[in-house]
C-alpha cells in the first residue's frame, strides 16, 4: 500500500471536495447574512434625508435612474446599449415614459419591470424634463 500512486491523489480528492463544501455552507450563510443588511439597509435608505431638496432616496429620480438605468443609458443620459435620453422630454410625454419604464420596450431590447410605482412616476417626470 506504501507504493500505490494513487493514494496521494485520492487523499488531494477528498480534501478538495470537502474544501468545496465548507465553503458553500460559509457562502449560503454569507448570502443570507448580505440579504437580510440589504433588506435593513434599504429601510434605512428610504426613511433617511437626501442631501439635496429633501427627497428621500427612494424617490430621487436621478439616483434612480444611477442605480438602475445608466448602465444601459449612460450615467450622462448619453446612451450605449439603449439609446440617448438627453432629449427625451421633446418627444415622448411623461405617460409615455413611464409606460415605457414600467412596460418595457421589447423593439430596443428593454425589459419592463425594472420600475414601478413612484419610482417609475419620478423617473419619467425627470425625464420628461430633459428637452
Amino acid at each position: 500500500m506504501k507504493n500505490n500512486p494513487v493514494i496521494p491523489y485520492a487523499i488531494i480528492a477528498v480534501v478538495g471536495i470537502l474544501l468545496v463544501i465548507v465553503i458553500s455552507v460559509v457562502g449560503i450563510d454569507q448570502r443570507q447574512a448580505i440579504e437580510d443588511e440589504h433588506k435593513k439597509g434599504g429601510e434605512k435608505q428610504e426613511q433617511s434625508q437626501d442631501s439635496k431638496g429633501g427627497e428621500t432616496a427612494s424617490t430621487d429620480p436621478s439616483k434612480i435612474f444611477e442605480n438602475t438605468c445608466a448602465s444601459c443609458h449612460g450615467a450622462d443620459l448619453s446612451g450605449g446599449v439603449g439609446p440617448n435620453l438627453q432629449k427625451v422630454g421633446s418627444t415622448h410625454s411623461k405617460e409615455e415614459i413611464r409606460e415605457i419604464i414600467k412596460n418595457g420596450f421589447p423593439k430596443a431590447g428593454m425589459p419592463g419591470g425594472l420600475l414601478q410605482g413612484a419610482e417609475a412616476d419620478a423617473v419619467a417626470e425627470w425625464l420628461s424634463k430633459k428637452k
